[in-house]
């Protein structure tokens, strides 16, 4: 991903931001909004459908909540640290409610499986991102 490169061209100070953390973390986001979304449409294409309607709407809300978070993680102008906290916050309560659902029925759709892992994975740099902000 051009996440990294992007920012290395960012003409002023990050300021005390861990890029690492806040690359890893964007990226998740990114990943996690695809899973989601890829995850939703087959869901939307299993003969079970009905049964898994609040699978549907979990990843669905997950997706634009981590292509919101990547979104706003990758502005700098004008930083405000609380937006940037609250978000943090509350992708990380949507990956792991989506990642809960999510492996509900991981055992019977492999696309299930998957996106809980990466929503999994979205939660944590969410965490770490957080963990490390001033």
């Amino acid at each position: 991903m051009v996440v990294n490169e992007m920012l290395l061209t960012y003409p002023k100070s990050l300021g005390d931001v861990d890029q690492a953390k806040l690359v890893a973390c964007i990226e998740a986001c990114v990943e996690c909004a695809q899973a989601c979304t890829a995850c939703a449409d087959a869901c939307l294409s299993e003969d079970m459908v009905a049964e898994l309607a609040k699978c549907i709407r979990t990843d669905l809300d997950c997706a634009d909540t981590c292509e919101t978070t990547g979104r706003v993680l990758s502005r700098h102008t004008g930083y405000d640290a609380n937006v940037t906290r609250a978000l943090l916050q509350a992708c990380m309560v949507v990956c792991r409610s989506c990642a809960d659902e999510c492996g509900r029925h991981a055992a019977a759709h492999d696309h299930c499986r998957i996106c809980a892992e990466v929503c999994r994975r979205c939660a944590e740099a969410c965490h770490d991102l957080l963990g490390s902000l001033g």
